[in-house]
């Protein structure tokens, strides 16, 4: 089945994650059109306010006048802030549930798709986009549907005025819809290529921040800069791009008012010397076209902010339409007391991207491995020695035949339990912005100062207690505050504590 492109279909696939916003999102709507509907009737108070004044009204019935004027804008007041009150907290709990729902995504996605994706393109779709979704709602989507609203009530009350210049500011409305119209087709391809290009400078940031070392260490910290200089113009030519078509159709929506303000005065003054229209309902005419500006020349911002939206919605959809490859069985098996004996059963794998009709990266892999033996693999760079390691985790999937864990087939275990039999430590030593505690003990199921310390024995990692504050040690992103060999052993140890029944180094030391 293929993915919805139309304008409409992309911006519903939010509608799952804003079920539970729905009902104060109307109350929004509601709101915003009751602020307009006050605010079209003032123009009708204002009308008889004129009238008894050119009819000689008694002093009561003006003041009377001008207090439902002044009641009425306290009014409108009230019901903006009101609406603005009922959309901002469910709005703020869609977006959450989006980033959460994302982030489970992506730890539920198989390596294969990581190693695809640039991280900056995930980060920009988990922040910058997800942002863009939360200003449509609270803003764009309310406000769009109560404009369009206020603009038929509107020009309808333009025509009971007259209906000689209620049809002028109709005539003018038609090139205004079609302008807009346009005006999707348009900026939608813009909006994508600028939201794409924005992940790319992410990402081009996030690896001269991890890569600085090395930068540093060859001297090309001026051909980084140099790059992200390049991929920052284009992003500023794109934005551009968009600039000139926002201002292009606001042009519009400026100029054909004021035109449409101009005939109707015009005509006015004919109908009013001709007594076809009283100098009030004239008066009423322009206030109330006064009241429409606004919705009037929201049009082109607000169809701007809703294709931003979309795009936000189609990008994030990228990511969380992605097939999960590897999933638990529905009825996993478990081990109660694992005895780790693995065994490999003609195992044959290959990557997605091989060459169709190329030989598999591993072919008729047997091999077994009882409880109490330690087996080294050797072999070339790219033989396949740490693929093979990381099939028993399911961290990629046997293209052929089976891997068994005390003779049950590991696709028939959850991940979760799998992962709790085996645990690797990796040629690249991957820390978090935590403690030292933190980081052994992420795969622990035993978190005691005892298992702690046990691990950094085996891992001969004592070196944690001479840090400024022990094992309580906060040691950075990545843990780059450390030495490669420091954060390899932290590594060893991390994969110690989890008292596995298995324990993979892929090169670890």
């Amino acid at each position: 089945m293929s993915n919805p492109t139309g304008t409409l279909p992309i911006l519903l696939r939010i509608l799952p994650y804003a079920k539970k916003a729905i009902p104060r999102l109307a109350l929004g709507v509601v709101a915003a059109i009751s602020a307009a509907a006050v605010a079209l009737s003032i123009p009708q108070v204002l009308r008889e306010l004129v009238n008894s004044l050119s009819t000689s009204g008694t002093i009561e019935t003006l003041h009377s006048l001008v207090l439902i004027v002044f009641a009425l804008g306290l009014l409108e007041v009230f019901l903006v802030l009101l609406r603005r009150w009922l959309v901002l907290t469910p709005v703020t709990g869609v977006e959450s549930d989006m980033r959460t729902n994302l982030y489970r995504k992506l730890q539920d996605l198989p390596v294969s798709f990581h190693d695809r994706w640039p991280s900056g393109q995930l980060l920009s779709r988990a922040t910058q986009d997800l942002g863009l979704i939360r200003r449509w709602l609270s803003f764009g989507l309310v406000l769009l549907i109560a404009n369009a609203v206020t603009l038929v009530i509107g020009i309808t009350v333009l025509f009971s005025f007259s209906w000689i210049l209620g049809l002028i500011f109709f005539c003018i409305s038609v090139p205004i819809w079609i302008k807009g119209f346009r005006f999707e087709s348009g900026y939608g391809k813009i909006a994508r290529q600028s939201q794409d290009q924005a992940g790319d400078l992410a990402t081009a940031v996030e690896e001269s921040v991890h890569g600085i070392r090395v930068l540093k260490a060859f001297g090309r910290g001026d051909f980084s800069a140099e790059k992200f200089a390049r991929g920052a113009a284009d992003l500023r030519s794109t934005e551009l791009k968009k600039a000139g078509l926002i201002a292009n159709v606001w042009a519009y929506l400026l100029f054909l008012p004021e035109t449409a303000l101009a005939l109707s005065m015009f005509a006015g003054v004919l109908l009013v010397a001709a007594g076809d229209l009283t100098v009030g309902a004239l008066v009423a005419f322009f206030a109330t076209a006064t009241v429409l500006r606004w919705p009037t020349e929201s049009i082109g911002f607000l169809l701007a902010l809703t294709l931003d939206a979309k795009t936000a919605i189609a990008r994030h959809f990228d990511v969380m339409d992605e097939p999960i490859l590897i999933q638990d069985p529905i009825s996993p098996e478990t081990i109660a007391s694992p005895q780790g004996k693995l065994e490999f059963k003609d195992v044959h794998f290959s990557y997605a991207d091989q060459t169709p009709g190329s030989k598999g990266l591993l072919r008729g892999i047997d091999l077994v491995l009882n409880p109490g033996e330690s087996v080294a693999l050797i072999g070339v760079t790219g033989s396949g020695k740490t693929t093979l390691t990381a099939l028993t985790t399911r961290l990629f999937e046997v293209s052929s035949g089976s891997i068994e864990l005390d003779g049950i087939d590991i696709r028939k275990l959850s991940r979760s339990e799998l992962r709790t039999h085996i645990a690797m430590a990796f040629e690249d030593a991957t820390l978090f912005s935590a403690s030292v505690r933190d980081n052994v003990l992420l795969g622990a199921s035993d978190t005691s100062d005892k298992a702690l310390s046990e691990a950094l024995e085996i891992a001969q990692a004592g070196f944690v207690y001479d840090l400024p504050e022990g094992v309580d040690t906060k040691i950075g992103e990545e843990g780059l505050s450390l030495s490669g060999g420091q954060r390899q052993r932290l590594a060893l140890a991390r994969a110690v504590a989890a008292k596995p029944a298995i324990l993979v180094l892929d090169d670890p030391l």
